[in-house]
């Protein structure tokens, strides 16, 4: 595989913390651009980040020096020094939308962790072993933005990474009917730590604004398919989601509760969640797990202390698969936010971006 200069756009944050992290030696990506909000530009990127580094590994010594660029003011050098980029920046929607849709016809590809762009019809949002197929819907968006290389592909929410992927491949042998899920999220989603966060501990808050109607309406778009120049929203399943803040640094955890148009057995559920790769498995992307989902029989597993971290944080791990007296089964699973949920899925969306050749 061929090299490519990528950038870091909002590399400052806790998820382009996270990208800066798995760049560093990434065997196909070089970083050659770190932009984050005007009040960090100029300064190195260790500057910049300054005590808000947040991660446990220090900055990479590649990337300390390196000045940090204006995320906006300086769109045409941070293009012209790479093949594409990561967006992971804080702004408000219409100012993401923007900012996104400037580097794309600039002719530069945006990988976005943001959420801004997940909705927009032509725009790919993608869990790369479940369908990757939709990058197809490329083409018709650089129709629409009039590029030739430019466009937008974005991950979903990091929530959904720990669940879907456990439900998805089910659906085609015994159709998915609905599901409940109790999502419990580690306050690394929100951009924090527990030293900038002290009213968290031993403390649980029943709310995280906007994450229940994206758990909800997401995963129709990974369920949909490309109708001429757009995706369309799948009908079912149908989903309902309730969102719960914990005191964890990192890992969110999901209950589910599931019925099927045809109920499968639960040997047959673990033989297909055994059995399941997908695409990036197929391809060897240097960011996929060998194996994706792992399926955990001892009562008090997966935990989110032990098990976040799978396969380098990019498995998927599952528990207590049995039966419920109102849906067909209940179990739990586990991923880690920022790595699978996040900058770690961006990273290997590019991947399979690269692969099949939409960065050439």
């Amino acid at each position: 595989m061929k090299t490519y200069n990528v950038g870091i756009i909002g590399a400052t944050g806790m998820v382009g913390q996270r990208f800066a992290l798995l760049l560093a030696d990434h065997p196909w990506f070089n970083v050659t651009a770190l932009a984050a909000s005007a009040r960090s530009a100029g300064k190195t990127y260790l500057e910049a980040v300054g005590p808000r580094w947040a991660m446990s590994d220090p900055i990479p010594e590649n990337l300390e020096g390196m000045t940090v660029l204006d995320a906006a003011a300086d769109i045409d050098k941070i293009c012209s020094a790479v093949d594409f980029v990561f967006c992971a920046v804080d702004m408000k929607k219409p100012d993401i939308l923007a900012l996104e849709e400037a580097y794309a016809k600039h002719d530069c590809p945006v990988v976005s962790n943001n959420s801004a762009n997940r909705f927009t019809p032509d725009v790919p949002m993608i869990i790369p072993e479940l369908n990757p197929e939709h990058i197809d819907i490329i083409p018709a968006q650089r129709k629409r933005l009039g590029t030739k290389r430019g466009f937008i592909a974005v991950k979903s929410n990091c929530s959904l990474q720990s669940y879907v992927p456990a439900l998805f491949p089910l659906d085609s042998e015994f159709g998915v009917d609905k599901c409940l899920v109790c999502t419990y999220q580690a306050i690394s989603g929100a951009g924090k730590t527990f030293e900038r966060w002290p009213e968290i501990l031993d403390n649980v808050i029943p709310y995280i604004g906007g994450e229940e109607e994206k758990s909800e309406r997401e995963p129709l778009k990974i369920w949909g398919k490309i109708a001429g120049d757009k995706i369309e929203l799948a009908d079912s399943p149908k989903f309902t989601a309730q969102c719960l803040r914990v005191p964890v640094s990192d890992g969110h955890m999901a209950a589910v509760f599931v019925s099927f148009k045809k109920k499968p057995t639960k040997e047959q559920i673990l033989e297909i969640w055994k059995n399941f790769s997908g695409v990036p498995q197929k391809l060897s992307l240097p960011h996929a797990p060998k194996q994706f989902l792992n399926y955990f029989e001892a009562d008090d597993m997966p935990q989110t202390k032990l098990n976040r971290n799978l396969e380098g944080g990019m498995a998927v791990s599952i528990g207590r698969l049995r039966e419920d007296t109102q849906y067909d089964y209940k179990f739990v699973c586990l991923s880690h936010n920022t790595l699978r949920g996040a900058a770690g899925g961006g990273v290997l969306l590019a991947e399979l971006l690269c692969a099949k050749g939409y960065m050439d």
